[in-house]
């Protein structure tokens, strides 16, 4: 039978950073309200939580990577809310946030957690930031737990 490796969800003794986007903040506060309070549920001392606000989506893969760079974190929760308008802004925003993010979680020890929400109307943000779809805020957290213990698990291997 393989070896199986897989993270739990306990958070204690470990230290997340929420970056945090605060373009549409409306519904980014309720993510960002979310993903604490998940942390704190599964024993991530509120202590050991920061959250870092940023001016946009765009700017969350920058502002990660300093977080990163600090080492002080072990996993870093990337927040923001990007709801579509008239004009391929959007498109170029989303892209360009999700590659740094995604080119930040492959060079960085550090559990990175992807919870930008993109959305094509008012009501799908309200819907995703805790209503009908739930919180996506929530489900960051919930990951960011995840991988961080399946990567520390992955170090004990060794």
């Amino acid at each position: 039978m393989p070896k199986l490796v897989e993270g739990g969800f306990n958070g204690a003794a470990k230290r997340f950073a929420i970056v945090a986007s605060r373009f549409n903040d409306l519904f980014a506060d309720r993510l960002v309200s979310g993903a604490v309070d998940t942390l704190v549920r599964h024993g991530v001392d509120d202590a050991a939580i920061t959250v870092v606000r940023c001016p946009g989506a765009f700017e969350i893969p920058q502002v990660a990577r300093r977080v990163a760079d600090t080492g002080r974190f072990d996993a870093i929760i990337c927040i923001g809310v990007v709801i579509r308008g008239s004009t391929p802004h959007f498109d170029f925003i989303c892209a360009e946030a999700t590659k740094g993010v995604g080119a930040l979680a492959a060079t960085t020890r550090a559990a990175i957690s992807y919870g930008i929400i993109t959305c094509d109307s008012l009501d799908q943000a309200m819907e995703r930031s805790g209503s009908k779809a739930g919180n996506k805020g929530v489900e960051a957290a919930m990951a960011a737990l995840e991988l961080v213990n399946v990567l520390e698990a992955i170090d004990g291997l060794a």
